[in-house]
């Protein structure tokens, strides 16, 4: 990057231009152990507790869309990246960044929608921070969360034990998220459309515990969706994956919506779903622990590790064969 360039929304978006910007002026000022590899949650070590330690920040525009809310997805956001790292979630802080002439009944209403997601997800809301800003310097209202959960000792995770031959699962259809977000921020006369997925993951990752070591990767595909997360798992590796797009999980909803939009349900968030890779001969018991689980029940192996290394492809329903690319540019803004 050059002292001349300026930040863009792409740098945001969660695809490569925000990957260059982590990795070349934030990361290589702080690099240390509990940094490296970019983890969703740092594993830190302390007292002889294995811990892991995640935060996150809540921009989303509209402030509530069909399926949640700015208050749920702050909770279920970092609870989340706790939990695909192999934690039990247990803590998060609250923090509002507030503007000026934001209406107190809605404020309570994202509050109510905070505490309500904590008590479902079993965390407790341990500390927090209030700052008000004037008119026009912020949009509405802002919120971070940071989050301590406790390491699942039967999870060996990472993507350097990927192997050609595992199998690649999601835990159900994919891309709801961004679509309801996006159709709720551009007011699309759509009836009956999509609804986030936004919700807790802890339940599909407890489920995945119990197949310990067969189970080698998971992550949540939020923003860049399975695009971004595939091509994370294989980038500088001898491995490569396969995906079959006739067996990927699509919602007849939200493939309308991208379809008439012109975009790729690869690229599209999701805020309630799981990417796991697992040892073959546990996938189909994989599969059907999920499906038992809360949140599971659309799960489905949709691809496969290979041997072509660092490259992510797609077998098409029609037939043909395609290469799977890093979101590159601006994504879908404030999804999160």
């Amino acid at each position: 990057m050059s002292d001349n360039e300026k930040i863009t929304l792409a740098h945001g978006g969660g695809g490569a231009d925000a990957a260059e910007l982590i990795d070349r002026e934030i990361v290589s000022r702080f690099a240390g152990d509990a940094l490296s590899g970019l983890p969703d949650a740092s594993p830190l070590n302390l007292g002889g507790a294995d811990l892991l330690f995640s935060t996150d920040s809540h921009v989303v525009q509209p402030l509530f869309f069909p399926g949640g809310d700015i208050g749920s997805l702050s909770v279920y956001g970092t609870v989340n990246d706790v939990s695909v790292a192999g934690g039990k979630p247990l803590f998060i802080s609250l923090a509002l960044i507030i503007e000026e002439g934001f209406p107190m009944r809605t404020l309570r209403k994202v509050l109510d929608s905070v505490a309500e997601a904590a008590r479902e997800c079993g965390v407790e809301i341990a500390t927090g921070d209030t700052k008000v800003v004037g008119k026009g310097q912020c949009d509405q209202i802002y919120l971070n969360t940071a989050g301590i959960g406790l390491k699942t000792p039967a999870l060996n995770l990472g993507k350097q034990r990927v192997a050609k031959g595992d199998a690649v699962l999601a835990s159900g259809t994919i891309g709801d998220h961004g679509m309801a977000v996006l159709a709720a921020r551009e007011k699309l006369p759509i009836e009956n459309g999509p609804e986030s997925d936004s919700a807790s993951v802890w339940p599909l990752v407890e489920a995945a515990a119990e197949f310990e070591d067969a189970v080698k990767f998971l992550r949540d595909p939020t923003r860049g969706g399975v695009a971004a997360v595939t091509n994370e798992i294989v980038a500088n590796t001898d491995v490569g994956i396969l995906l079959n797009e006739a067996a990927i999980p699509v919602s007849r909803k939200t493939a309308g919506v991208a379809e008439i939009l012109g975009l790729d349900i690869l690229n599209v968030a999701c805020e309630g779903r799981v990417l796991a890779v697992c040892a073959a001969d546990a996938a189909e018991d994989l599969l059907a622990a999920w499906k038992s689980a809360r949140g599971g029940n659309g799960a489905a192996i949709i691809g496969v590790v290979t041997d072509e290394p660092e490259t992510v492809s797609l077998n098409t329903v029609s037939g043909g064969k395609r290469l799977v690319l890093p979101p590159a540019g601006e994504l879908l803004p404030r999804i999160c």
